[in-house]
């Protein structure tokens, strides 16, 4: 699954799990995986189910999550900075939702 994904970077690494495989220098899945389960978890607990044209929007939102969590050292005041910084000057109507 992720090789189709992986190239779409410059540097895209695989690991074989079914070979016993876990770490292969610098390669691993830890972090993917470890994003689609707040992923995955996000969307069964908190919105159930989402429409495939605003699934980006969700993956927007638990990209932020992600990359300002409290394991990054990202304080709660510089997680709601972040948060401002990215809105400042956006304005959602609902047309530009409902595409």
């Amino acid at each position: 699954m992720y090789k189709k994904i992986g190239k779409q970077f410059a540097d895209h690494q695989s690991v074989n799990h079914s070979a016993g495989e876990y770490v292969r220098d610098n390669a691993t899945t830890n972090s993917i995986e470890g994003y689609f389960s707040v992923f995955k978890r996000g969307m069964k607990g908190i919105y159930q189910h989402c429409q495939s044209h605003h699934l980006h929007r969700y993956l927007a939102e638990f990209d932020f999550r992600y990359n300002n969590r409290t394991e990054l050292e990202v304080t709660d005041q510089q997680r709601a900075e972040n948060l401002i910084r990215g809105v400042s000057g956006k304005r959602l109507t609902y047309q530009t939702t409902a595409g």
